[in-house]
């Protein structure tokens, strides 16, 4: 929170915990980059960084602020080019496209794990990276899923996830 440098919008109190009053003026920074890898844990603690600005710096989504940085789940070798693939879809696109040349396939390593250079064309670079805008939503419906999944209610979540959890199987990394 120091980093971003404006302070926390707490409803109920005057000042962040910081004791500074929130300032959008005071934010350090253009652009807020998520940055997680591309598997669930990446998404869960992408998941927990965007319940942060949620809950504590909703301005900052509403002006468009926060921004998730896409990075690849798979990355393709074929004659000396690496191409990146960022789900399934794409994965299958490029061998496709690759058609019979030979190529080798390997799921990404973490972003910790990468060399600079794939960081610098997948993740960093402004031309080539690929960001999603953080937008509001249906408000209540955000609110619902936001206290359903991360909040105090076991018992909703355990029911949520027996309704839903089907649809998210094929997802599941097991």
């Amino acid at each position: 929170m120091r980093i971003i440098g404006c302070g926390a919008e707490i409803k109920g109190k005057s000042k962040s915990s910081s004791g500074k009053d929130f300032s959008l003026e005071a934010l350090r920074w253009n652009k807020i980059i998520i940055c997680t890898d591309a598997d669930e844990d990446g998404f869960q603690i992408r998941t927990l960084i965007l319940t942060m600005f949620y809950r504590l710096l909703p301005t900052l989504i509403k002006e468009g602020k926060v921004f998730i940085a896409e990075s690849p789940l798979f990355e393709i070798t074929s004659g000396g080019k690496t191409y990146f693939a960022y789900d399934e879809k794409e994965k299958t696109e490029i061998l496709e496209k690759l058609g019979n040349a030979k190529y080798i396939l390997q799921r990404s390593k973490g972003l910790g794990e990468n060399e600079p250079e794939m960081m610098w064309q997948t993740t960093m670079n402004p031309a080539t990276r690929r960001l999603i805008k953080i937008c509001e939503a249906d408000k209540a419906q955000t609110d619902y899923i936001f206290e359903t999944l991360l909040g105090d209610d076991l018992v909703e979540r355990k029911e949520y996830i027996a309704r839903n959890g089907k649809y998210y199987i094929k997802d599941a990394d097991v």
